[in-house]
C-alpha cells in the first residue's frame, strides 16, 4: 500500500470514530434530559420541604442553630473519647 492511501484510510477511520463519540454523547445528553423532564413531570414535591419539618437536601441549615447545638454535643462526646483514645494509644504503642 502506498503511503497517502495508509494516511487517508487513517485520517477517515479517525473521523468516523470521532463523529461516532460526538453522536453517542449528543444521544446520551438528549436521554439524560427527557429522563430529567420525565421524573421532573411525573414526580410533583420534587425539591419541595414535607409539611412535618423533615429537611430535605435541599434545605438551607441554619448555621447559628447548629453552632449552639454542637458546641454542647462537642463536650459530651469528647469526654467520652478520651478514655476511648487513650486505651487505643496504649494499645498501638504496646504491639511495638
Amino acid at each position: 500500500m502506498d503511503n497517502s492511501t495508509l494516511l487517508s484510510e487513517g485520517l477517515n477511520l479517525m473521523l468516523f470514530g470521532v463523529g461516532f463519540v460526538f453522536v453517542f454523547l449528543t444521544v446520551l445528553v438528549f436521554a439524560t434530559s427527557a429522563m430529567s423532564w420525565l421524573v421532573i413531570k411525573l414526580e410533583k414535591k420534587v425539591g419541595v420541604l414535607p409539611e412535618d419539618g423533615i429537611p430535605s437536601p435541599t434545605a438551607v441549615i441554619n448555621k447559628e442553630k447548629q453552632a449552639t447545638q454542637s458546641t454542647s454535643t462537642d463536650t459530651d462526646n469528647n469526654a467520652h473519647l478520651i478514655p476511648i483514645l487513650s486505651a487505643a494509644i496504649h494499645k498501638f504503642r504496646s504491639k511495638k
